[in-house]
């Protein structure tokens, strides 16, 4: 095991674990197999476990809210079992989703080729939006600001938890026209080499003098 997980911890008859890789797989470290490693070592445990994905933003279908849900069973009546009570949670919510993003990430993943293109853009998003954790924690420290940023670099995926208050969010809103959740959550994917330095400049103006 590549890390500490709580797969032996979770191997008993009445658990079923449910295993959600990254929200956009492959944005983590830049590598789909990668970000589905604990899923693998579930497996190699031997549960039976269900599975989440979402294509969503690794594939650029966010409006078509493409994704998966994976059951491991023991056998083909457990098989059938699990995917007629699945049916029945899914009948009344939607019925029948919409068609085309899913035929979409179909197609890309049975082709060889477009799925090996398909990994190569998701590892140069990674290393886009790590890159941009790495500039706007040195253009943070670059304005003068004396608080720790290293939370920033430490993070990985799309987006990165500020640390700010509410509070400051809103005044980030007010005076700079600068927009992000009240947790303080920043979309790493909106941040580029044009905007980085506003932005660390803005967030220096609102947390300066404050813990």
């Amino acid at each position: 095991h590549s890390s500490p997980l709580p797969s032996p911890l979770t191997l008993t008859p009445t658990c079923c674990p449910f295993n959600s890789p990254p929200a956009a797989q492959g944005f983590a470290s830049g590598d789909c197999e990668r970000d589905a490693q604990s899923i693998r070592i579930f497996l190699a445990d031997g549960h039976r476990l269900a599975v989440s994905q979402s294509y969503a933003k690794n594939m650029g279908l966010y409006g078509q809210r493409v994704g998966c849900l994976s059951v491991v069973c023991d056998n083909p009546r457990d098989a059938s079992a699990v995917e007629s009570q699945l049916k029945n949670i899914a009948r009344p919510m939607y019925s029948n989703p919409p068609l085309h993003g899913a035929l979409l990430v179909t197609k890309i993943l049975q082709d060889p080729q477009l799925k090996q293109q398909w990994y190569s853009e998701v590892k140069g998003m990674a290393e886009r939006i790590i890159s941009m954790r790495a500039l706007l924690r040195k253009s943070l420290e670059d304005a003068g600001s004396p608080l720790p940023w290293g939370h920033v670099t430490d993070q990985i995926g799309m987006f990165a938890y500020s640390g700010m208050s509410g509070e400051m969010v809103d005044e980030l809103a007010e005076k700079h026209h600068i927009f992000m959740t009240r947790n303080g959550r920043i979309s790493m994917a909106g941040v580029n080499t044009r905007n980085v330095g506003r932005l660390a400049e803005a967030i220096h103006a609102v947390t300066s003098g404050r813990s």
